[in-house]
């Protein structure tokens, strides 16, 4: 599992720590640890659905931001669980881009043992660097 959960975050919030070898790696790394927020095992959740997702940000860590904020989204407004896969991040220095495809299903209670309502994506923290081959980030989701 490349994330931890911190216990320094604010403490009516979850606040963790996604890596990966890329940006590719580390978005779909931060999209799953939001999700496992959400629910109890990311196996449970079966990729028939998908939404293909595509942003841009003035900045990574507002690009990072944007990516959990569609996850939230269609949570919130289609009742689906979705996990991301095929991301790919243009890093350019100024406005990066993300896409990716996000997979999953309808949230079904009887399958699915749901945990916290992640609410948003905060600013507080909020962090992407990539240093010496490895991008990290620190997240933390109001719930």
């Amino acid at each position: 599992m490349p994330y931890e959960y911190v216990e320094d975050g604010v403490t009516s919030d979850v606040t963790f720590h996604a890596w990966g070898r890329n940006l590719d790696e580390l978005f779909t790394t931060a999209a799953d640890a939001t999700a496992n927020v959400m629910v109890a095992s990311l196996e449970s959740v079966r990729p028939l659905v998908s939404r293909t997702v595509s942003v841009s940000a003035d900045a990574l860590d507002l690009l990072l931001m944007r990516l959990l904020d569609e996850l939230i989204f269609y949570k919130d407004a289609e009742g689906l669980l979705l996990r991301a896969c095929a991301v790919h991040v243009t890093a350019a220095d100024h406005n990066p881009h993300l896409t990716a495809e996000l997979r999953g299903e309808p949230i079904d209670l009887n399958r699915h043992e749901m945990l916290a309502d992640v609410k948003a994506v905060t600013l507080h923290g909020l962090r992407v660097e990539v240093a010496d081959g490895a991008a990290h980030a620190r997240v933390t989701l109001d719930v």
